[in-house]
């Protein structure tokens, strides 16, 4: 190894630090995982067990066994996390399947057992245990293992996880899908194959701090999506890269300008938004196509896609976009919201989903 300077050196134990230290954090939460898991299956193997059920049972086992491992210096065993352990396992019981929990011996010989055990289920868990924590909340068998699949895909923090979850992602995008395509969600997770892939509608813009009953411009709207343009490059989803504003291109004596433009690495494509905050109309989309046309004939290179146009809007007319683009176009009109979405609001929309789906 060639140590050039003093700084390198610093520099080498400044990354070896934090990348090992990063790690045994890691390591030790997985372990947490795994021991809340155990936790949890051993409480419902002993409720349905019916051990000593006349004295120890429902509210009575949790709060004795929270009493009892406080006294051994356990620490995170209070009676409302024993309940979520309990909660945790229930959620992924097919686990047990794969692992010989019911035959661990309570010995000094079970030490080699229970490591063994306790590496398996480290490595089945992808997340910390606060991650979980979030996930529990949500009811849904199958949206909460759409978050999950995101979350270890993205690389999302916990902040972000809550976010995505309070804006509904998992319903809006099952809104713009057909039955196959919500059966994928569920089961991998989003996957961008298709333009249509990254449509979301709405799309929830409640971070950049806009209210939804003031007066603001087009360019005041811009604005403020390039300031948070991190938060925004996570609510439109994989694989997007910033590219520019106000993106000029001309004709003869004409000139245009793209709101904003972005490429997707895994679609191939480049994608353009044009901003609305005024009445929406076929105009806007014509003038879109034009945006997509332009870049397909002169910006696109070999092996790329097709070029994506989204036209965000304040407010849209469903029958004008039906009537105004062909079924095989590439430019889509999405809502946005300045405002997280209501769940009573959403399900009404899933029970009309569901209904269509079903006619």
């Amino acid at each position: 190894m060639s140590f050039t300077s003093f700084h390198r050196l610093i520099k080498l134990c400044e990354m070896t630090h934090k990348q090992l230290q990063l790690r045994a954090t890691r390591s030790v939460d997985m372990s947490l995982v795994a021991r809340n898991w155990l936790f949890g299956c051993y409480i419902v193997e002993f409720e349905q067990a019916g051990a000593e059920r006349s004295e120890l049972y429902g509210k009575k086992l949790i709060d004795k066994l929270a009493s009892s491992l406080a006294e051994l210096g356990l620490k995170g065993t209070s009676a409302t996390n024993l309940r979520k352990f309990r909660t945790f396992y229930e959620a992924y019981p097919e686990i047990q399947q794969a692992l010989s929990v019911e035959s661990i011996p309570v010995s000094p010989d079970s030490h080699q057992i229970m490591e063994n055990l306790a590496g398996q289920l480290a490595s089945t868990f992808k997340l910390g245990w606060s991650h979980y924590v979030v996930l529990l909340a949500v009811s849904n068998p199958k949206e909460r293992r759409f978050y999950e699949i995101e979350s270890i895909a993205n690389s999302w923090s916990v902040r972000e996880l809550e976010r995505q979850i309070n804006s509904a992602l998992y319903e809006r995008l099952m809104l713009s899908r057909d039955k196959k395509e919500v059966r994928t969600l569920a089961e991998h997770g989003l996957i961008l194959e298709q333009a249509s892939d990254v449509i979301k509608d709405p799309v929830i813009l409640e971070f950049l701090g806009l209210r939804e009953d003031s007066s603001y411009s087009e360019t005041e709207l811009e604005s403020a999506i390039i300031d948070k343009l991190g938060h925004f490059l996570l609510e439109l989803g994989k694989g997007f890269l910033f590219e520019a504003r106000q993106k000029r291109f001309s004709f003869d004596n004409d000139h245009f300008y793209v709101d904003l433009v972005f490429y997707n690495r895994l679609l191939r494509c480049h994608v353009l938004i044009d901003l609305k905050v005024g009445r929406f109309s076929h105009q806007d989309l014509g003038q879109m196509q034009l945006y997509v046309n332009y870049f397909d004939r002169f910006v696109r290179t070999d092996g790329e896609s097709p070029t994506i146009g989204i036209v965000l809007c304040h407010s849209k007319n469903n029958a004008v976009v039906e009537l105004t683009l062909p079924e095989d176009s590439n430019i889509y009109a999405s809502k946005y919201q300045l405002y997280l979405p209501s769940k009573d609001e959403l399900r009404q929309k899933l029970i009309d989903w569901a209904e269509e789906m079903e006619g």
